[in-house]
C-alpha cells in the first residue's frame, strides 16, 4: 500500500514544536491537510501559518490529549474534510530526578500523556478508520522503548507500555489491510523538549551525542506514512541501545544509572521545576533545542561507536559472576565518565 500526500487528511498531535513542528511542516511541502494539535493554540497558530505559506490547508484546533473527549472532538473537526488518511500521535513529555524523589503526580502525569495520551488518540480514530477503510496510525515512541532509562522511571514506563499497546493493536487490526499501527523509534532528537520537561533532579539536563534533527525524523514519518511499515528506528543509537538491551538488560541499565550518578554530581545546578507536564510551556521554542554541535559530529560519533564497543565486550562478563559483573559496571562507568 502506498499513499498520496497531496491533499491526504494528516492529524498531528503535539504540533507546536519540535519533531511535531517538524513534522507539520514536511507534510505540508507535500501538500497535504493539516490538522493540528497541541495544548497551546498561540504556537500552533505560528506552526499552521508557517504550513499555509508552504502552500497547505492547516488548521490549529487546542487538544490536551490526556482529556479523551477533547480527542474525540479533534478527530470530529479533521472529519470535516471529508476524511483522516493519516493520524501522527505525537504527544510526549517527561520529568527526570530519582523515582522516590519525584511526586507521585508527576510520574502519573507523564504516564496519562506519553501512554494515555496515545491510546486515546487510537481510540479516537481508529473507528473512523474502519469506516473508511483505511488509514495509517503513526505513534512516536522513542528508543525509551527499547531500553530503560534510569531518572526517568515513568517516561520508561510509558515507552514500554506503548510499545506494547501498538503491537497489540496492530494484532487485532491484521485483518485490516489498509489499516496500519507504525511505530517511530527515534534516537536522542534536537528539540526544546529537555528544556520543557520536569526536572527533579535539580542539574542542568542535556541529551548525549550524536543528537540527531528533527527534521530527519519528520521525514521518516512522511515516509512511513507513504509507505506503511510496524517498526521504523532512526539514528544508530536506537538500533544499538535495542542490540545491548537485548543481549544483557540489567547490565545495560545499571552501567546507565552510574553514569547518570556521575554526570549529576558534575553538571551545574537548576532550579526545580515541574516544565510542561500540566501546562504548555511558555515559548514553544520552535523545532530545535540546540543540542547538537556539527564541529564535534565526527569525534562525537567515534566516542559512541567506542561507547559501544565498550558496552558490549564488558556485557560478555555478565555470565562470569556478580563480582566480576561489578568490576565490568565500574569501568564502564568511569571510562564513559572520562569520555562523555
Amino acid at each position: 500500500m502506498s499513499i498520496d500526500l497531496a491533499h491526504a487528511v494528516v492529524v498531528i498531535t503535539g504540533a507546536s514544536s519540535g519533531i511535531g513542528q517538524a513534522t507539520a511542516e514536511a507534510f505540508a511541502r507535500r501538500g497535504s491537510r493539516l490538522v493540528l494539535a497541541a495544548r497551546s493554540l498561540a504556537a500552533l497558530e505560528k506552526v499552521a501559518e508557517t504550513c499555509r505559506s508552504l502552500g497547505a490547508d492547516a488548521i490549529a484546533v487546542e487538544t490536551d490529549v490526556t482529556d479523551p473527549q477533547a480527542v474525540v472532538a479533534l478527530a470530529s473537526k479533521a472529519e470535516e474534510f471529508g476524511r483522516i488518511d493519516v493520524w501522527v500521535s505525537n504527544v510526549g513529555i517527561g520529568a527526570v530526578g530519582r523515582f522516590h524523589e519525584t511526586p507521585i503526580e508527576a510520574h502519573e502525569q507523564v504516564v496519562r500523556a506519553n501512554l494515555l495520551g496515545h491510546i486515546n488518540d487510537a481510540h479516537a480514530v481508529v473507528p473512523i478508520f474502519l469506516r473508511q477503510g483505511h488509514g495509517v496510525f503513526i505513534n512516536m515512541i522513542s528508543l525509551g522503548g527499547f531500553a530503560a532509562a534510569p531518572f526517568a522511571a515513568a517516561y520508561s514506563a510509558s515507552k514500554f507500555g506503548l510499545r506494547g499497546f501498538a503491537e497489540a493493536l496492530r494484532a487485532e487490526l491484521a485483518d485490516k489491510p489498509n489499516i496500519h499501527i507504525c511505530d517511530i523509534y527515534p534516537a536522542f532528537v534536537d528539540t526544546p523538549g529537555l528544556r520543557h520537561g520536569a526536572n527533579y533532579v535539580g542539574r542542568e539536563i542535556t541529551a548525549p551525542p550524536p543528537v540527531i534533527n528533527a527534521r530527519r525524523v519528520a521525514r521518516a514519518i512522511v515516509e512511513v506514512a507513504i509507505s506503511p511499515r510496524p517498526s521504523t528506528t532512526v539514528g544508530s543509537v536506537t538500533a544499538m541501545t535495542r542490540l545491548a538491551h537485548l543481549v544483557a538488560p540489567n547490565f545495560a541499565a545499571r552501567t546507565l544509572g552510574r553514569f547518570m550518578e556521575g554526570y549529576f554530581e558534575r553538571a551545574p545546578r537548576v532550579e526545580v521545576s515541574s516544565g510542561n507536564l500540566y501546562g504548555p510551556p511558555a515559548r514553544a521554542g520552535g523545532i530545535d533545542g540546540g543540542l547538537r554541535s556539527e564541529a564535534s559530529h565526527t569525534s562525537r560519533n567515534v566516542v559512541l561507536a567506542l561507547t559501544a564497543i565498550a558496552a558490549l565486550a564488558a556485557g560478555a562478563a555478565v555470565a562470569s559472576g556478580s563480582h566480576r559483573r561489578r568490576r565490568s559496571i565500574d569501568a564502564l562507568s568511569d571510562w564513559l565518565s572520562r569520555h562523555r
